[in-house]
């Protein structure tokens, strides 16, 4: 197993509520995790446009994406690919994502 396959246990699956998100920090990466009720997944807790915490925004749907929304300035991010969506048309880096999953009944993220 090659370090980019390791996964990290974060927390119990039940600690993150349905369609909230928890910030964390691993190997000092901070990390955002959401709870979309039949899956979780895991993105940068940093908003591209001023640093906002994405891990307390609100998951909606915005057109076709499910995102978050920062709670700083109301960017819209896609959870999926971490994507801008919302200003359109912004030319900023889009915000990193992880592959999550459950194992055991707790959430693990692969850095």
């Amino acid at each position: 197993m090659t370090a980019a396959e390791v996964w990290v246990q974060i927390t119990p699956a039940e600690n993150i509520p349905l369609r909230e998100g928890r910030g964390v920090t691993v190997n000092g990466q901070e990390i955002a995790i959401f709870n979309l009720g039949g899956r979780f997944v895991a993105m940068e807790n940093r908003c591209p446009h001023r640093g906002g915490p994405l891990a307390d925004g609100i998951v909606s749907v915005t057109g076709d994406a499910l995102t978050v929304t920062c709670p700083l300035h109301n960017w819209r991010i896609a959870v999926d690919c971490g994507d801008v969506v919302k200003p359109s048309g912004q030319e900023v880096p889009c915000v990193r994502t992880y592959p999550a999953r459950v194992e055991e009944g707790y959430v693990a993220v692969r850095l």
